[in-house]
């Protein structure tokens, strides 16, 4: 299956998912990587690996819908069947995901619904939570909703800080997120009144 990973930033999630296609844990091949942003280091990571990337700069178009329509183009010509979003910093638009209903796939470093939006890690440690998580969904019209695929939860210790509290949701995503999307890829994610149903193999 050949599927796409969005980014904006850094690119650690982007590089598990490399890392396990070529471990053959993750059995995908990764044939487009998007970016809102030209000097992403995950465009790097992307080249080093020998993947095709395409950079889309959101303010030459006038809305989120048009940006959008141009990002499907590019995915429709590279028959791509599941978008992974990898620390992609944009909304998409209600036109792409219903274009790409259940194929859209987001991690979130907190465990839903709980810490909604950008600084859920950050929110997480200031409230005196004893436990945070990462959750991967498939994406919906609303923010960090869709129905739940899989979920990990990450102890919050009294030594902890910010930066090794974020440490501790990374490992988990990079472990967490290849696990889900080869479940995505071998078609065993069945989505039943809004919830995510495992079949076996």
């Amino acid at each position: 299956m050949k599927i796409a990973v969005f980014v904006s930033g850094n690119g650690t999630n982007l590089q598990a998912l490399i890392d396990s296609v070529s471990k053959g844990t993750l059995k995908a091949e990764i044939a487009l990587v998007v970016s809102d942003k030209e000097n992403a280091f995950a465009l790097k990571r992307a080249k080093d690996a020998g993947i095709e990337t395409f950079v889309i700069d959101r303010n030459k178009f006038d809305s989120r819908e048009s940006f959008d329509k141009e990002i499907s183009k590019a995915l429709d010509k590279r028959d791509i069947k599941g978008i992974i979003l990898a620390g992609f910093m944009r909304i998409l638009s209600e036109y792409f995901v219903r274009k790409y209903k259940n194929k859209i796939i987001n991690i979130h470093p907190s465990l839903l619904p709980l810490f909604k939006g950008t600084s859920a890690i950050k929110d997480a440690y200031d409230s005196g939570a004893k436990k945070t998580g990462v959750t991967i969904h498939f994406v919906d019209e609303k923010l960090d909703n869709g129905p739940i695929i899989l979920q990990e939860t990450v102890e919050i210790s009294k030594d902890d800080t910010k930066e090794t509290l974020e440490e501790k949701i990374h490992k988990v995503e990079h472990k967490l997120y290849p696990k889900a999307i080869q479940l995505f890829v071998e078609g065993r994610l069945k989505i039943v009144e809004k919830k995510v149903k495992i079949e076996e193999e």
